[in-house]
């Protein structure tokens, strides 16, 4: 006889095919058979909790290496938008200090000394009132130093436009925009100047800087000294948290960014309002 499966010659009284190993018994025994069969063959396959936990892992190993692609992106997106937050601080204090301008005819002085000639308030007291502050400028004492008690309680907290977002505050009452101070700059020390004194040009002269690190009260009369103001990226002077330069606040109210190696003679020049130097670009 032969194999019902493979057709192969096989003895009468084999029950299986020695050849194809298919059960030589009648239909209907078969196929109980061939249940069993695919009952032993399921056997030896993955349970679903198995395969489910293998795509999980999977999915959490692939995650993390997109994560990690990803994470550079995200972080530069994220500093550009604090970098850009920072240039609207800068605008916002420009427009206020033309405001001021506008209503006295003059920048206001860096510092305003007492009968002393002691510093006793801070041109980012003067601008308040242009910044919103209007509430928190009523408060303040003209009377008394800017650290009295009845003026320390006004520290904290900082108005937002006088902190970069991309430096890590020391406290919630430190600024981080700085004048430079001097005979020859826009925000003079105890002298307030008209813009008809600024003969370098407006988009010429430096207004307020980003002063990352003096760490100095925002309240506090003081900022940069001019005479120890020589090149940018110094840490006394014009620094930022930002990579590659900082952010200044010219004359005319624009916002630019000046990098760290620009030509020391070109910052000097942009410190003064009367130097009559030939800038250029930078």
């Amino acid at each position: 006889m032969r194999c019902v499966s493979c057709a192969e010659k096989i003895s009468a009284n084999d029950t299986d095919c020695p050849f194809c190993g298919e059960s030589q018994k009648p239909v209907r025994d078969r196929g109980s058979r061939s249940g069993k069969s695919r009952k032993s063959n399921n056997s030896g396959r993955l349970p679903l909790v198995v395969i489910g936990m293998i795509c999980i892992g999977l999915f959490v190993v692939c995650g993390g290496v997109l994560g990690a692609l990803l994470l550079p992106a995200v972080q530069q997106a994220r500093e550009a938008a604090r970098r850009t937050q920072c240039k609207n601080n800068l605008k916002q204090i420009g427009l206020a200090l033309h405001n001021y301008n506008d209503v006295f005819s003059v920048f206001p002085a860096a510092h305003l000394n007492d009968q002393q000639g002691e510093p006793r308030l801070s041109w980012r007291v003067s601008i308040l009132p242009f910044v919103d502050q209007a509430p928190l400028y009523n408060r303040y004492d003209f009377n008394v130093a800017w650290d009295s008690p009845a003026n320390s309680v006004l520290l904290n907290p900082m108005p937002r436009v006088y902190a970069c977002p991309s430096h890590p505050a020391v406290a919630g009452s430190i600024s981080n925009y700085a004048t430079i101070t001097g005979d020859h700059t826009v925000l003079g020390d105890g002298k307030c100047v008209s813009i008809s004194e600024i003969r370098d040009g407006t988009s010429n002269t430096l207004m307020v800087v980003e002063a990352c690190q003096l760490n100095f009260p925002w309240m506090k009369p003081e900022d940069i000294d001019a005479k120890t103001a020589f090149k940018a990226g110094s840490p006394g002077g014009v620094i930022s948290s930002h990579v590659g330069g900082a952010h200044i606040l010219l004359a005319d109210g624009s916002v630019r960014f000046l990098s760290i190696n620009v030509d020391p003679r070109t910052f000097q020049a942009l410190i003064t309002r009367d130097g009559g130097e030939n800038i250029g670009n930078f």
